[in-house]
């Protein structure tokens, strides 16, 4: 299994010095990042990744918010092959027809993001969960009307607070998902309570295993109460012991 770290996870030390972050993340032990707006430091990104060995399968960028060409343009800068889109607003989660806008824009960042060599995808929250539309759930009826080139990146901690079983997400999803977000913590929307994987209440294992076509497993902390990288390194030795 590989495993990625979510930058957003360090992004104060990241603003204070990026190079000697992403250092530290290095000496932690992790070989590869996923970036999040990215398009400002991408120069200062790829010089730090080149320095310590570091790769950037997939990064974070609002692709149905800002200009598509600067950001698959500085995904090619990064490797970046995978540019997931990581929020929409919750407002726009309660109505099939409101999903299907969202399914559009995705698909027509896909197809561009095509001409760059790069693959798209969505990130959700908790409220993609929350919300039904047609008998489902709304982040399972917009994986249906994305075309088949998207992909997602499960965020199995908020779907959890959303008040979905992970695992059945994960099987209902199934190939779509190439990507999964592993956080931990008590399940509810206090993200400085969050922990480090294997210490709250999501079943890692269990998601893990239930997601059978996923690429990369990218560790994410929201926030946390203690020393960021101490959480991060924490993650990694539970994720690297394997399966108990």
């Amino acid at each position: 299994m590989t495993y990625s770290l979510q930058l957003y996870t360090v992004r104060t030390p990241l603003e204070a010095d990026l190079p000697g972050t992403i250092a530290r993340v290095a000496e932690l032990g992790f070989t590869k990042v996923e970036p999040y707006n990215f398009v400002a430091t991408a120069d200062e990104l790829a010089k730090a990744f080149a320095e310590n060995g570091i790769t950037a399968p997939s990064g974070h960028a609002p692709l149905l918010s800002a200009d598509q060409d600067e950001i698959f343009a500085a995904a090619n800068k990064l490797g970046i092959t995978t540019v997931i889109d990581p929020f929409v607003p919750a407002d726009r989660w309660q109505s099939a027809e409101d999903i299907q806008k969202i399914a559009d824009g995705l698909n027509a960042a896909a197809k561009k993001g095509a001409g760059y060599g790069v693959h798209v995808g969505y990130h959700n929250h908790a409220w993609e969960l929350e919300s039904k539309v047609n008998g489902t759930t709304a982040l399972e009826y917009l994986e249906s009307l994305l075309d088949p080139e998207l992909v997602l990146e499960v965020d199995t901690y908020w779907v959890s607070v959303g008040g979905a079983n992970a695992v059945d997400i994960l099987t209902s999803l199934g190939e779509r998902v190439k990507y999964i977000h592993i956080k931990d913590g008590p399940l509810n929307n206090d993200t400085k309570a969050q922990l480090p994987a294997g210490q709250g209440e999501v079943p890692v294992w269990d998601v893990i295993g239930a997601a059978k076509h996923m690429e990369v497993g990218v560790v994410e902390f929201d926030d946390y109460a203690g020393d960021i990288f101490e959480g991060i390194a924490a993650s990694l030795a539970f994720l690297n012991a394997g399966k108990a």
